[in-house]
């Protein structure tokens, strides 16, 4: 990136800033106090040496050690306010920017996540923002109050002597050289450095997610070895950014102590002439060691800056990222009291990770409002592609989606997923308790109601088991829970929720026998009078829905009830004859006989004995 663009980067950082402009103006007061003070101590160096050691005054060095004790408490005072009111500036703004990235990146379109690993997106949140922090918060405050020092000396040099300030001019090119080209060099070691460090972070986190796969496949060793890789990585391209910090700082302080040394010989002439008092020197010595030392600072100081600007690169680029999914100007309302009615007109939807592979074609559907649909079909035909775009997750390339006529497209995405409740056959879980969980789906239930949706979804019994009950913390991801009980706590969850439209993705698959029967009637409650869309891998648990939908390829190529579509599609009555042929073969129990042979063999085809209540899901 450019010195412009640089520069273009920091400005827009700046507005983090801007709501603390009395905290900012604190802190500028104590730095100019601070450095002031720095530079009229050594005043009372000069009045020390020439009127209390070379006069030999003990008055005057008794008065001049009085001022200079009282300046050095003065100069405490400063740096404590300096200190506090800079490190506070820091935590500040480091916490709104976390915030400010934060808040933009849970609102941005799913399918940015495709693309952008969230272990690196965690890298930039935390490391990089710490990075920015260390800045604000302390190498900003040295950079300001070494630039002080530096110029005020500069003019103290002028004062004391005009003739030797030049040798100081002269070495200021020399300096500022190396600075502005080790500089830019550590400026993109810094950002590929974070780059790196993101992508250990992204393993780290991804193993543990998936520890129990990694042990169950042995492959501890060989994620070893990849985390190696990984971690050297990183470890070459930090000793990089180090060799070119130290080398830039040894440059520096090499040519400015050679230009004190030349100050002093100089200087030294002068005094033995008679043309300075040896207190005179000694000041021009120490402003011109503060003045060194002020540079060989910023030095140090600009290559914090550069690291700092790469991570500020890193996280502007997170809040650049534009989400295709917003809610227009003006929202349209939903009518009142929403029905439930979905319709779905000419749509064609292809992934951005694969725009030549439609995964929806030529989709139509209309589902009344109550009325319960399954979608069934192979692996890929689009079951679960049709939820994210009922969701909103993405926008179809072509065609339109309805809840009630009213284009989904229309409305906020907020108020569009407020009627509607998800079940899926993987259930997501929180760090938190068991409450926390099921609140999920109503922040602002009371426990009264958690109980009961608990109570409703047949969760209430397991969980009165747990340790602390409701209060029982269920670890990352519901670590702690049998898949059978996080898919029981999903269900409470969508139950607290009470939405119009039930999306259900094969939401019993994780249940044994009882527990999917107790949870089928519940929600048998929860579907009567609400839209409810099925995905259903396993036929025996949707023959009773009002409407099975046959998907292929992304396409409708059948619709209809459970007994017409074994006489009238191949596709599902071969998968039924498969399904259920397993069943009877493996000798696995089921919840009924089905009859899949052809309607024209004069077999009634329906359940007799499934009760009517257990449509799956």
């Amino acid at each position: 990136m450019s010195n412009t663009s640089t520069t273009s980067e920091l400005l827009r950082a700046l507005r983090f800033l801007k709501p603390y402009g009395k905290q900012i103006t604190w802190a500028i007061v104590a730095l100019v106090f601070t450095a002031g003070l720095s530079l009229g101590l050594v005043q009372y160096v000069r009045i020390i040496v020439d009127q209390g050691f070379v006069a030999s005054s003990t008055t005057s060095l008794n008065q001049a050690i009085i001022g200079f004790m009282f300046i050095a408490f003065l100069q405490a005072l400063g740096t404590f306010a300096r200190f506090y009111w800079v490190s506070w500036l820091g935590e500040r703004v480091t916490a709104d920017i976390r915030k400010a990235v934060y808040s933009h990146i849970i609102s941005l379109h799913p399918g940015y996540f495709e693309a952008n690993l969230s272990g690196e997106i965690q890298s930039r949140i935390t490391t990089d923002t710490t990075l920015i922090q260390s800045v604000i918060g302390s190498s900003a405050s040295i950079a300001l109050r070494n630039i002080l020092i530096m110029i005020g000396g500069t003019v103290f040099l002028f004062i004391t002597n005009p003739r030797l300030t030049t040798v100081v001019l002269v070495c200021i090119p020399l300096v500022i050289g190396p600075i502005m080209y080790f500089g830019r060099r550590v400026r993109r070691l810094s950002r590929s450095s974070q780059d790196q460090i993101a992508n250990v972070g992204a393993y780290v986190s991804e193993s543990i997610q998936q520890i129990k796969t990694v042990q169950a496949y042995n492959h501890q060793e060989h994620d070893r070895a990849q985390f190696a890789t990984h971690v050297e990585a990183a470890l070459d391209v930090a000793i990089e950014r180090i060799k070119s910090r130290s080398f830039l700082i040894t440059v520096v302080m090499t040519l400015v102590f050679a230009a004190v040394g030349l100050m002093i010989w100089v200087g030294g002439q002068d005094v033995i002439n008679g043309d300075m008092s040896a207190g005179e020197l000694t000041a021009f010595v120490v402003y011109a060691v503060l003045v060194a030392a002020a540079v060989g600072a910023i030095s140090q100081v600009i290559s914090e800056l550069q690291r700092a600007a790469g991570a500020l690169e890193r996280l502007m680029e997170l809040l650049d990222a534009r989400s295709l999914i917003v809610a227009p100007d003006k929202p349209a309302l939903l009518a009142k009291p929403f029905r439930g009615a979905v319709g779905l007109v000419g749509i064609n939807f292809a992934y951005p990770s694969r725009p030549e592979v439609n995964a929806i074609q030529d989709f139509n559907l209309n589902i009344e409002p109550g009325e319960s649909v399954a979608l069934v079909g192979p692996s890929g035909a689009g079951k679960s592609t049709l939820f994210d775009l009922l969701m909103r997750f993405y926008d179809p390339q072509t065609g339109e989606i309805t809840l009630d006529g009213v284009r989904i497209r229309d409305l906020d995405p907020i108020e569009l997923r407020r009627h509607i409740g998800v079940v899926s056959q993987t259930p997501a879980m929180f760090t938190g308790n068991v409450s926390d969980n099921i609140r999920y789906g109503k922040p602002g239930a009371s426990e009264e109601q958690i109980v009961a949706a608990a109570k409703s979804a047949f969760a209430d019994n397991f969980i009165s088991e747990l340790p602390e009950g409701y209060d029982s913390f269920l670890g990352e991801s519901g670590i702690r829970l049998s898949g059978g009980q996080r898919q029981r706590l999903a269900i409470a969850r969508a139950i607290l929720k009470d939405p119009e439209i039930l999306l259900l993705d094969e939401a019993t698959s994780a249940l044994d026998a009882e527990s999917e029967r107790q949870v089928q009637l519940a929600l048998d409650k929860l579907m009567k009078n609400r839209t409810s869309l099925i995905i259903a891998h396993r036929l025996a648990t949707v023959v009773n829905v009002d409407r099975i939908v046959v998907l292929d390829k992304g396409k409708v190529v059948a619709q209809g009830t459970h007994r017409e579509l074994l006489s009238s599609s191949p596709l599902y009555a071969n998968l039924a004859n498969l399904q259920f042929s397993d069943h009877l073969t493996a000798g696995l129990p089921t919840a009924g006989k089905l009859d899949v042979e052809p309607a024209q063999n004069g077999i009634d085809q329906t359940n007799t004995t499934r009760p009517a209540s257990l449509i799956g899901l």
